[in-house]
């Protein structure tokens, strides 16, 4: 071994304890991220179904309002325009595309496609309803994008769903040799 220098390599990331305190780091990374992620989702789509104004054609805070008002600012009104084909439809969409993000973030159910689905939701808002902010990132959803990704990327190592069918799988096959 050389001087001062870890060799070995494996992170540990998917194994069940063991490891130093920089294993332990990797492994809980992104929980503090995907509980913002889910929390955030989750809130974000009861406030769509819950607001009186919200889910209507038209008025002051309705969706239909909202779509109109940033469809020749947006990076691709076209999208817009297929939202205003049903805007209630399309808030409505929204408001449970939100939720079930959201609640598979949280408890980290099909983790990655839950967060690919909030990666699509941030990119069509950030494409439509804050394009226009000015400088880019006074707009909150490329943010929101980019929050996404790692978690795409790396999935619910810990404390998820996910890692329970991972871990009860594991068992089975070991239990099977």
């Amino acid at each position: 071994m050389a001087h001062g220098m870890r060799m070995d390599t494996h992170s540990g990331y998917m194994d069940d304890g063991g490891g130093d305190w920089r294993d332990a780091a990797t492994r809980y990374a992104l929980l503090p991220l995907r509980v913002f992620l889910g929390v955030t989702f989750i809130y974000a789509g009861i406030d769509k179904l819950t607001d009186s104004a919200f889910m209507h054609d038209a008025g002051a805070g309705s969706v239909g309002d909202l779509m109109r008002t940033v469809r020749d600012s947006s990076a691709i009104p076209a999208l817009v325009d297929l939202a205003l084909k049903n805007p209630v439809g399309f808030g409505y969409a929204i408001a449970f595309g939100e939720l079930a993000v959201g609640i598979g973030t949280l408890i980290g159910l099909f983790a990655r496609l839950a967060a690919f689905g909030g990666a699509l939701i941030s990119l069509s808002l950030w494409l439509t309803v804050s394009w226009a902010s000015d400088p880019y990132y006074y707009g909150n959803d490329l943010p929101y994008l980019m929050a996404w990704l790692p978690i795409v990327l790396a999935g619910a190592s810990v404390f998820s769903v996910d890692a329970m069918i991972r871990s009860r799988r594991r068992r089975r096959t070991s239990s099977a040799y």
